[in-house]
């Protein structure tokens, strides 16, 4: 697996790797990851087909997702007690 690319955000990181004819494009926000996974051939224009996915709405909602798990590890974080 190779980084492609490291997009610079102050609210996630977000790395774009290749792996196996396949993007992987990692979102990290503290101890919480989501990864999306897209196929090399489906990007006619490379890496620069997964910039354009990448837009501003799509960030936003996974940067709110993360706060739904960051909630959900918490609490069950506390059902045990820890």
């Amino acid at each position: 697996m190779r980084v492609v690319a490291e997009l610079p955000r102050p609210d996630c990181k977000i790395t774009i790797f290749s792996m196996n004819m396949k993007y992987i494009v990692k979102f990290e926000k503290g101890i919480l990851e989501q990864t999306y996974k897209l196929s090399e051939i489906d990007m006619l224009d490379g890496v620069n087909s997964v910039f354009e996915i990448l837009d501003e709405d799509f960030i936003n909602a996974v940067v709110s997702r993360f706060d739904i798990m960051a909630q959900d590890f918490k609490a069950a974080y506390q059902r045990h007690e820890y």
